[in-house]
């Protein structure tokens, strides 16, 4: 498995699984009939680290972004989303990723990590708990489920310095600048 930084040339590759996980309305907020040029804005934008997981045969199974989730003086706490093919679930690819973005983030100089909307029949509620995020709350019955009606939405947070941790960069459009 190799975990790199993607580049135009990966969005093909991302976005049969991206569409087939949006459309299903499942685990994310966005609009099931998003077309493929505003998924490729949303996921693709320069303001986000953008990385893909390839599998030993070169395929792109999973891809995650990483991006400032507040500005101004909030801007260190980090935002990210994640999506794995899923056909090839179950494997170890998504909690790779996660592990390699938590460590990205970290060197890029957040503090923290926040979800802003985890919907809580999501089995990567799971995941995300075994790599050391908390639920903060729950904001009841915001999201039509398609099989499970509405359910809520989970507001999840890490810590990713300690308290008294020196922050070495400085983030400024999800990219790290010396200090």
């Amino acid at each position: 498995m190799l975990i790199r930084e993607a580049t135009a040339d990966d969005w093909p590759r991302i976005w049969p699984f991206w569409h087939r996980i949006v459309a299903a309305g499942e685990t994310y907020a966005w609009d099931p009939g998003t077309s493929e040029e505003e998924a490729r804005v949303l996921w693709m934008n320069p303001a986000k680290r953008v990385y893909v997981v390839e599998d030993d045969s070169g395929s792109v199974v999973a891809s995650a972004y990483l991006t400032p989730n507040y500005g101004g003086p909030a801007a260190r706490i980090a935002n990210a989303g994640f999506m794995v093919d899923p056909d090839r679930g179950g494997r170890g690819h998504g909690r790779a990723l996660a592990e390699h973005l938590l460590t990205e983030a970290r060197a890029a100089g957040y503090r923290g990590m926040v979800f802003n909307a985890v919907v809580e029949t999501n089995p990567a509620v799971k995941l995300w708990t075994s790599l050391g995020f908390t639920i903060l709350g729950t904001v009841p019955d915001a999201f039509e489920h398609p099989r499970h009606g509405l359910v809520g939405l989970h507001i999840m947070y890490r810590a990713l310095q300690s308290s008294g941790e020196t922050v070495t960069g400085a983030v400024r459009d999800g990219r790290t600048a010396a200090s």
